[in-house]
């Protein structure tokens, strides 16, 4: 099924060149049409199939949906609209940085797709670098999976320089215990935004990483 048509990919080509309210107001109709309605149909899509695979997530669309408006209090660019759609699928929805789930964005010039934990809490950093140390060769198993090595390469992530003494043996073996973020990334070309095969895409990663994310959340219960 298709979602999104050129004048998707053009709504943002001009509002990066245009990025002020004055100019929104104008073609807020247009956002409304093209851009807003397209990508809730779309999420609530994604949702519904992401549920047939993982029961864990919420299904409701308005819970998983990123507002276009930036934050812009502590930034020094002042424009107010981010230049992509985004959403998160997971347990609690676009509020839950913690849970293990899926993420997407879409541009003018790129799709973007994430998994796993973003910002686990410190009880939950503690309960991860566990799992892994308790479960070495099961965690080594899913970080070489060949199919998840092929859509996403690797578990990325920021690390800490000094963890808990009780982890270090294991770390040596195992670096990613240093890890803070356990998280997945990749990106597709402008190409995919248009494409009836845009959510079929999609879904095949995620399932690919439905393993993973198991596999973290189990570590955070």
């Amino acid at each position: 099924m298709k979602y999104f048509n050129k004048a998707y990919i053009q709504f943002f080509k001009e509002l990066a060149k245009e990025n002020h309210k004055e100019w929104f107001d104008l073609n807020r109709k247009t956002y409304e049409i093209e851009v807003k309605k397209p990508f809730e149909n779309f999420t609530q899509d994604l949702a519904n199939t992401i549920y047939k695979f993982d029961s864990e997530v919420n299904t409701d669309y308005k819970k998983a949906i990123f507002r276009i408006n930036k934050d812009i209090r502590f930034s020094k660019d002042k424009s107010p609209y981010k230049l992509n759609r985004s959403c998160a699928i997971s347990k609690f929805g676009k509020k839950d940085h913690e849970s293990p789930g899926y993420y997407v964005e879409i541009s003018a010039d790129k799709v973007s797709l994430a998994g796993g934990a973003w910002s686990p809490s410190t009880e939950s950093l503690f309960k991860i670098r566990q799992e892994i140390s308790y479960n070495m060769k099961e965690f080594e198993k899913l970080t070489k999976d060949k199919k998840f090595i092929e859509a996403f390469g690797e578990i990325r992530g920021e690390k800490n320089k000094q963890i808990p003494k009780e982890f270090m043996e294991d770390a040596k073996a195992q670096p990613l215990i240093f890890n803070k973020q356990f998280y997945f990334w990749k990106e597709y070309p402008a190409s995919l935004v248009c494409s009836d095969k845009l959510l079929e895409t999609i879904i095949s990663d995620f399932k690919t990483i439905l393993p993973m994310n198991q596999f973290l959340r189990r570590a955070m219960e």
